[in-house]
């Protein structure tokens, strides 16, 4: 039986039909934990994620993304993070098995490694790939920082302009060769050092985050319309780099400002809508539905929305586009960069 999230009392006050239900959906990013006292999701395993996944959309397949879950507590500290892709295999092994329905949870899985490693990561990258059986895709280093103190960095605590650095870049020249891709989470004012990234790196994939992470809190409080055209501007150059790809999503987590988990009754659907659409119309504008596709950031972005909800807002952002945008923004742009399979007919 799936453990509720704490906040479950407060996302079921408001409570939607599933918009188009049968529109096949790639879902290529959340995460999978155990033990997590701190989180809104104390445990997030297979139950959890398909009591959310199976509330009504019609999502065939996810992509795990690392999150620092059941790194090996010995061995080289190097290798630890081998743990977690082996413990999202075993989750992706039982629901490969069809007991828990159609849907493939982890069908593709994102791992970590420190690529400051340079060339020693070689090696890990190895271990990863077969710890995934099949499955593995790449690598997420988070690299979001700010110089103040309001604002949180990533768990790892990454130092300033990591995706600039030598050693990061000698580890990063292994990922195309492994046909393994790069996840890039960074903030709004990083978006440059990815940008220079990706045109150092032509030849591997780099998808973005959760629209290069927006800040709305700490001093860039009550500065949305400063933040948007800072971020406007970096996107529009980040876009001309045609190995990078935009995940559309993951703008409702608390460092974003939009305050919905202090609102008296969750968002709405198209209260969602109305407070994001500049930042989806402006990505897929430059980037395309070729290289756009929607991701929940779950159970994270539960913080502010039930799933339902969210998916139909991401609907409803798409009412004007064609059947063959929707199927790419929904499932074949993700199951083309992660090489998913397509589901049955």
């Amino acid at each position: 039986m799936a453990t509720q999230a704490k906040n479950a009392d407060w996302l079921r006050l408001t409570i939607e039909e599933p918009l188009e239900p049968d529109l096949p959906i790639c879902d290529p990013h959340h995460h999978l934990w155990d033990r997590r006292p701190d989180r809104l999701a104390p445990r997030y395993l297979l139950d959890e994620v398909l009591a959310d996944v199976q509330s009504g959309h019609n999502v065939v397949s996810t992509v795990f993304i690392e999150c620092g879950a059941m790194f090996k507590a010995d061995g080289p500290e190097a290798m630890r993070p081998v743990g977690e892709t082996e413990f999202v295999n075993g989750i992706a092994a039982m629901s490969a098995s069809g007991l828990y329905g159609p849907v493939r949870i982890a069908a593709g899985i994102i791992g970590t490694a420190d690529l400051k490693l340079g060339d020693a990561v070689a090696a890990v990258l190895d271990a990863q790939i077969t710890a995934g059986g099949g499955r593995f895709r790449g690598i997420r280093v988070g690299a979001t920082w700010d110089p103040t103190d309001a604002v949180p960095n990533h768990r790892t605590s990454p130092p300033k302009e990591l995706l600039l650095r030598k050693d990061f870049r000698a580890g990063f020249a292994h990922l195309a060769p492994r046909q393994l891709t790069f996840e890039a989470w960074c903030y709004h004012h990083q978006i440059p050092e990815v940008t220079d990234l990706a045109r150092a790196f032509p030849d591997t994939t780099i998808i973005l985050d959760h629209f290069g992470g927006p800040i709305g809190i700490g001093p860039y409080a009550g500065k949305a319309d400063e933040v948007h055209a800072q971020w406007r501007a970096h996107v529009t150059e980040l876009a001309g780099c045609h190995n990078v790809v935009a995940k559309l999503g993951g703008l409702n987590m608390e460092v974003n400002g939009f305050g919905w988990h202090e609102k008296p009754r969750s968002p709405t659907s198209q209260e969602l809508v109305d407070a994001t659409r500049r930042y989806f119309e402006y990505t897929l504008e430059k980037f395309g539905v070729e290289r756009c596709m929607f991701e929940s950031n779950y159970p994270v972005d539960k913080l502010s929305c039930s799933y339902v909800v969210l998916w139909n807002s991401f609907k409803r952002l798409t009412s004007g586009c064609s059947a063959d945008e929707k199927t790419k923004l929904f499932h074949d742009t993700a199951a083309r960069v992660y090489r998913l399979e397509r589901p049955a007919a």
